[in-house]
Parts: C-alpha cells; structure tokens; sequence
C-alpha cells in the first residue's frame, strides 16, 4: 500500500511541473469527434474501430483505435493548440499491439506541424518527426526515428529491433535540448546519444585534403619477393600427364576411330606457379593516410533538437493484415512524467494480457485434442459399422448361394 501511495505521489508531483501538450487514450468512441480521416484521392483507406482487443488486462482502460481492414492504408490525424521545444525536452510517447501478429505494415506516428491539412494527409506530407516501430517479413523488424531537417527526412544511423510479439508495448521517444535522445520500449532505454553522430544532420568536421596526393617514392607493400631466391630445376611440371595404367581398347580400330590416345591424368608430382618467397620490405613505410582538413561547408547547429512548431500528430501507415491496436498517446516536456506513468500503465496491462492471452490458448489446445479425440472416436465407429455391413453382406450372399444350389 506504501509502495502505491508512493508510485502515486511521484505521479502527481511529476504531473504538476509536467507540460502535457497531447494526450489521448481513445477509451471510447469521442475520439472521432477530434481525429480526421484523410480523404487524398487516389487511396483505399481503412477504418479504425475502438477495442481493447481479444486480450487484455481492463476491457475498458486497455481500449485502442484498431485497424479493421486487411490490405489498406490508413491515414488519420489530429490537431492541438501549437507549441514549441526550445530550451525543454520533448517527449513523444504512445503505445503498439500488433494482436493480429502483423507480416507487413506499419506501427509509427508522424508528428506535424500547423501546416497539416488532415483532410489531405498522405504519405508525401511533410512532417516534423516519424517514430515507432515498422515489420515487414523476417527482415525488417524496427524502429524508425525520422527527423525533418532543413526540407529532408533523415533515417537514424544505427538499427533499433523493434518488438514483434502479438502483446502491447510501449515506445518512447525523448529529444534533449542538448541534442541528445534516447529511445525506450516498454520504459527501458534501447538507444541513446547524440543527435549529430547518429543522424546525418551536418556534413562531416572533416574531410580529406583534396590537395594532398601520396608521395610518388611511398612504399605501402609489407613484403617483397626474396631477390636471392631461385626456382629449382626440377619444378617445371605438367599440370596433366598420360594415364600410365591406361592400355587400348582391344576393339579400337585407328582407320574408324583414329590414333588412340591415354585419357589425361592429375600429375602427381605438379607443384603449381612458382613464386619466390616474401621477406620484409626495407623500404616499407606503412599505410599511406590521406590527410584531413577543416571542412568549410561545415557549420555547427546547437537548435538540431529543435522544432519550431507542432500542433499535429497522426498515423501515416500501411498494413497487409489488419488489428493492430493503438493507445495512450502522449506528447509532453517531460521524460520522467512520460516513463512514470507509461511504464506503470503498460505493465499492467501487458501482464494481464499475457494471462488471458496464455488461458486462451491453453482452452484452444484442450478444444483441439477433445475434436481430434472425437474425429478418431467416429471414424473407429465407421469401420466398426463398415465391418458389421460387410458381415451382413456375406452371410446375404451365402444363403442367396445355398438357395440356388437347392434349385
């Protein structure tokens, strides 16, 4: 009881210096009263419906927006009051249940600026930052974190593995105004670092001198060939000679089939191309190392972390298979606020998730062996009555025999 009074004061004090710019947790149908489907032409978009699923911990506080239809895109967004992240933290946080066990498709959010227009959202639109995890087969299972920079979409230099399971998760992604992040699935840290190694914001500090050349007289080779070494007399040898074993067919005719020739062997004694063994270079100066400079289209950016304006956010995707369930979006100041309350949440609902997931499954396997158990049952009984018609054939037949013999 301490334990919670103590997780719930941390909230609430977390939650007073806490600026909460968006949340939403779709625990009912209002949702759709403030998200708008896009309606770009040329698109089949799919629907979202409110669920908790067919699994869960709460079938009320674990309801989501779900996808509902196979084969589709599914543009949805949102918009909210504009702000900015200058000189604070920012936190993009919200959760991910691919219940359906997903093949191919996408489970991020896309974060806008006031330019959106909701109505029109599709896949070009541009957007501030692209977060969350996409699976597509065995070989795309990530997370991707996109940041709008400068007119460009810039991918992350390093590959985060997403989760793949048919359970809720919990992606978080926080942006420091010290140009650092960090990446977190279900409140632990998979990724972190800084913004201009692991995206391509900047060019390099560096580059090679493009006025240096390696010297003409630089010797890169390690090794040279011995000038004292010889080839032997007797290493000449051909690589194929005539089978000794081999003897002329007793039926071969030289006029029919021409001057008989032995087949061609491996050479027993063929020791290769010869070379003369290496010994140490005395003029070997190393690897030659292409020298750097400053370079002059570098410029530093100490606002990389910053985003000027967001008031939108919204689900750009794609998906093969549909039901993926959406939830408890958050978009906030604060990393500690967002951790807190994400983590506490998720847990218990990934916990009571797994239980009814795994007494699912356990009810399923025991209705399979009962079917099994019958279908064996009634065929053991459809040979007994195909053996007892059999019988009862025969002993038709027999007395029909009997009667005509007595004719």
């Amino acid at each position: 009881m301490k334990l919670l009074l103590g997780v719930c004061a941390l909230v609430a004090f977390s939650a007073v210096r806490a600026e909460v710019y968006f949340e939403e947790k779709f625990l009912d149908d209002s949702w759709q009263q403030n998200w708008v489907y896009s309606e770009h032409p040329g698109k089949e978009f799919g629907k979202f419906v409110t669920s908790a699923g067919a699994f869960y911990n709460d079938p009320e506080n674990d309801k989501g927006i779900k996808t509902s239809q196979d084969a589709r895109f599914y543009a949805l967004s949102t918009k909210f009051p504009p702000f900015s992240n200058k000189g604070k933290p920012l936190v993009v946080q919200f959760s991910v249940k691919h219940e359906q066990n997903i093949d191919c498709g996408g489970g991020y959010v896309k974060v806008f600026d006031c330019n959106l227009n909701s109505k029109d959202m599709h896949g070009e639109t541009p957007y501030e930052i692209m977060f969350g995890p996409d699976i597509c087969g065995p070989g795309t299972k990530k997370v991707h974190v996109i940041f709008s920079y400068k007119g460009k979409n810039l991918l992350i230099n390093k590959d985060i593995r997403c989760k793949d399971d048919v359970y809720t998760h919990l992606y978080t992604l926080i942006v420091n105004p010290d140009n650092t992040y960090e990446v977190l699935i279900d409140g632990d840290k998979v990724e972190s670092g800084e913004l201009e190694a692991d995206w391509n914001f900047l060019p390099p500090k560096k580059i090679k001198d493009p006025e240096a050349k390696k010297p003409a007289d630089w010797d890169d080779k390690a090794t040279i060939d011995d000038p004292e070494d010889t080839k032997p007399e007797d290493w000449d040898k051909p690589e194929h000679i005539p089978d000794p074993d081999a003897s002329k067919p007793e039926d071969w005719d030289d006029e029919m089939d021409g001057e008989w020739e032995p087949p061609m062997i491996d050479n027993p004694d063929y020791k290769g191309e010869w070379k003369p063994k290496q010994i140490d270079n005395p003029n070997y100066k190393g690897p030659w190392v292409h020298p750097e400079i400053d370079n002059p289209e570098y410029e530093p950016d100490s606002d990389l972390y910053l985003r000027k304006e967001i008031c939108g956010i919204g689900f750009d995707l794609w998906q093969v298979k549909a039901g993926t369930i959406f939830d408890n979006v958050l978009i906030s100041d604060d990393p500690e606020y967002a951790k807190t309350v994400g983590k506490e949440n998720w847990k218990a609902t990934y916990e009571g998730e797994k239980k009814m997931k795994e007494a699912q499954d356990e009810e399923e396997r025991k209705k399979e062996e009962n079917d099994k158990k019958v279908k064996e049952e009634q065929e053991e009984d459809d040979d007994e009555d195909d053996d007892d018609n059999d019988v009862a054939e025969k002993d038709s037949t027999d007395k029909a025999e009997e009667s005509h013999d007595e004719l």
